[in-house]
C-alpha cells in the first residue's frame, strides 16, 4: 500500500510534483529507490535540483478577453534568454496568462495547483516542472495581476517582445472606440515613463516622508537657510508627483498635456467622463538580484564533477 509519508519522502528525494510520485511509487510497487529511477527516466526528478537557481529572465505576459472586460498580466521567469525565447516556454506562458484572467485565486500559489487550462490532467505546476525537466532550466510564476470592469475596457500592451508589460483599466458609461483609443496611450505611456502611482492621492506617507528628507539634505547641503530649503522641499515634492504619478505626468505623444488634460479632452468628445481606474506595470526580472555566473568556471567544475 502506498502511503502518504512515501509520497512525501520521494517528493522531498527528488522535488516532483505529488502525482508523478504517487504513479511513479505505484508502478515500482512501493520501492522507492525504483521509484527515483523511474522519475529520472522520465526528467522529472531533475527539476528539484535546478530550484535553487536564479530565474531572472522570462516573459511578462497578457490575455484581455474578447469583449475587453477583463484581462490579466503575469511574469514567468527562467534562468537565460534562450530558454525565454523557446516556443514551449512563450506557449506556456500565454496559457498561464489566459488562465490568470478567469482565475479565483488570489496568490500565486493558489494559482500553479489549479489545473492547467491547456491539459486538465495536470495542474499549472506540473505543467512548469514537466517543462523545466524537459528544458534544463528551473522556472517560476513570479507574479499576476487580474483587472474586470463592467463599463468600460482593459487594455495590454507588451513592449520589447516580453520585457516590459502593462494592463490598464479604463472606465467609461458610454461605449466608444475613442476608450479603448486611450486605453492603448494610457498603456504606452505607463510602459515608457514608468510611473510608480496612479494619482498623488495613491503615493503613501511613507514614500512622501523619505523623498522630504531626502529633499532637505539636498537643499541645506546646498548651504539654504532652513526656511528657504522648506521651500524648496515643497517645490521638489510637486515635481515628484509630476514625474511618477501617472494622471500627472507629461503625455509622451504631446508634450502640452499631462494625462489628466487628455483624458479631459477626451470625455468631452465621448460625452462621459473617462478615468483610468488602475494600471499595473511588470518588467521582466526587476528586483531579482540575478548571480553573475562565469562560464568558464563552471564548465571547469562539471568537468571535475564528470
Amino acid at each position: 500500500m502506498i502511503t502518504a509519508q512515501m509520497v512525501k519522502e520521494l517528493r522531498e528525494r527528488t522535488g516532483a510534483g505529488m502525482m508523478e510520485c504517487k504513479k511513479a511509487l505505484n508502478e515500482s510497487n512501493g520501492d522507492l529507490d525504483k521509484a527515483v529511477e523511474i522519475l529520472r527516466e522520465r526528467g522529472l526528478a531533475a527539476a528539484a535540483k535546478k530550484s535553487g537557481r536564479v530565474a531572472a529572465e522570462g516573459l511578462v505576459e497578457t490575455f484581455v478577453s474578447e469583449n475587453q472586460r477583463t484581462g490579466a498580466i503575469v511574469e514567468v521567469n527562467c534562468e537565460t534568454d534562450f530558454v525565454a525565447a523557446n516556443e514551449e516556454f512563450a506557449t506556456l506562458s500565454k496559457n498561464i496568462a489566459k488562465q490568470a484572467s478567469i482565475t479565483n485565486a488570489k496568490t500565486v500559489e493558489e494559482l500553479v495547483e489549479e489545473k492547467y487550462i491547456a491539459d486538465n490532467n495536470i495542474t499549472i505546476k506540473e505543467a512548469l516542472t514537466a517543462l523545466i525537466a524537459k528544458l534544463g532550466e528551473n522556472m517560476t510564476v513570479r507574479r499576476f495581476q487580474k483587472f474586470s470592469i463592467d463599463k468600460g475596457v482593459v487594455h495590454s500592451y507588451i513592449h520589447g517582445g516580453g520585457r516590459i508589460g502593462v494592463l490598464v483599466e479604463v472606465a467609461c458609461e458610454k461605449d466608444s472606440d475613442v476608450v479603448l483609443t486611450v486605453a492603448k496611450d494610457v498603456a504606452m505611456q505607463a510602459a515608457a515613463a514608468n510611473p510608480l502611482f496612479l494619482s498623488r492621492e495613491q503615493v503613501d506617507s511613507e514614500t512622501l516622508a523619505k523623498e522630504r528628507e531626502i529633499y532637505k539634505v539636498q537643499a541645506m547641503n546646498e548651504g539654504k537657510p532652513e526656511h528657504i530649503a522648506e521651500k524648496m522641499v515643497e517645490g521638489r515634492i510637486q515635481k515628484y508627483y509630476k514625474e511618477n504619478c501617472l494622471l500627472e505626468q507629461l503625455w509622451i505623444r504631446n508634450g502640452d498635456y499631462t494625462i489628466t488634460k487628455y483624458l479631459q479632452e477626451k470625455s468631452k468628445e465621448v460625452g462621459a467622463p473617462i478615468t483610468v481606474t488602475r494600471f499595473v506595470r511588470f518588467e521582466k526580472g526587476e528586483g531579482i538580484e540575478k548571480k553573475e555566473e562565469n562560464f568558464a568556471e563552471e564548465v571547469r567544475k562539471q568537468m571535475q564533477q564528470g
